[in-house]
């Protein structure tokens, strides 16, 4: 047997073996081969999408597979029930995962700390999701330094919990990147609509809206510093605020991160507070740049170092 004939035979069992790296597409939904999400997510293998079909899956799963897409087909996919590991109803534990199309709903936690979706991986993108009455929103693990988070297009509604510790609309610890692009927050029940560690913040298209009644604190807080860049969004301040002294603050709990951008441009705020308030209060050393936001109601535009425009 000459040797190419050798190497042939000794590469045909690899060759012929179902390749570990085939992308497959998984069905999820009555009647298809898997009935909820939690056995789709243990079959699951880098690369595959999962379609989750119209419905209400009281269930929770724990995605450990990277390049995931998961994604709703034929209408409102609510999932919802008791969370997976005490922390969420998707637990989300590798990276490069993308979840389109799903609502979650009433995570709870014995602590108090029940997201709708755990980000503890590395990069993730969500689009067009609902995430309603849950403890967190989204909540992403202590440390992953160099992940991107993104949300694109989604919805945040009554979410928020003070139980021991706050629990907020969206609560990002430290990341590279947390960008929110065209969503909406909206009756944050207590504590913050969006909390960000990241190194780097960006929300830009986004309405951010206390109700009448809810008693949500800070809009936007960046707690640690980093960058920000918040653009051409709509802010709402309520009269039952829990903290009515201002809507977005950066360094409320001392500069960690390097703080050299901070622009807030063409957004539109409204206090409907009796009393005034703050728009940006400024507790880092960088300027913020102020430019082309109209301001309704008794506001302050900028307490801190800046300049505005």
């Amino acid at each position: 047997m000459s040797r190419v004939t050798a190497a042939a035979w000794f590469l045909l069992p690899a060759l012929l073996a179902p390749s570990a790296f085939a992308a497959d597409t998984l069905r999820v939904g009555p009647g298809e081969r898997f009935a909820a999400p939690s056995a789709a997510a243990a079959a699951a293998r880098p690369g595959d999408r999962i379609v989750i079909r119209a419905g209400r899956y009281v269930d929770c799963a724990v995605w450990r597979q990277p390049d995931l897409t998961i994604e709703a087909e034929g209408g409102a996919v609510v999932i919802t029930g008791p969370v997976c590991q005490g922390k969420a109803l998707f637990v989300v534990a590798a990276p490069r995962v993308t979840i389109t199309g799903l609502t979650f709903t009433g995570a709870v936690a014995p602590p108090g700390n029940g997201a709708g979706i755990r980000a503890e991986g590395g990069d993730l993108t969500i689009r067009h999701a609902r995430f309603e009455e849950n403890q967190n929103g989204i909540l992403t693990a202590l440390n992953i330094p160099d992940a991107t988070v993104v949300i694109e297009d989604s919805l945040f509604l009554r979410n928020g919990a003070l139980i021991g510790e706050c629990a907020h609309g969206l609560y990002a610890n430290t990341l590279a990147l947390l960008a929110i692009r065209r969503s909406r927050f909206e009756a944050t029940r207590v504590c913050h609509h969006v909390k960000s560690r990241a190194r780097r913040t960006e929300i830009t298209d986004t309405a951010i809206l206390d109700g009448p009644d809810e008693t949500a604190s800070y809009q936007i807080d960046i707690p640690n510093g980093g960058d920000l860049v918040l653009a051409r969004s709509t802010i709402r301040k309520g009269p039952r605020a829990g903290n009515m002294s201002a809507s977005v603050v950066i360094g409320a709990e001392g500069i960690r991160h390097p703080t050299t951008t901070l622009t807030i441009e063409g957004n539109r705020f409204e206090n409907l507070m009796p009393r005034g308030t703050v728009f940006v209060r400024n507790l880092a050393d960088a300027p913020a740049t102020l430019r082309a936001n109209a301001l309704t109601g008794r506001v302050v535009p900028l307490e801190g170092p800046g300049t505005v425009r």
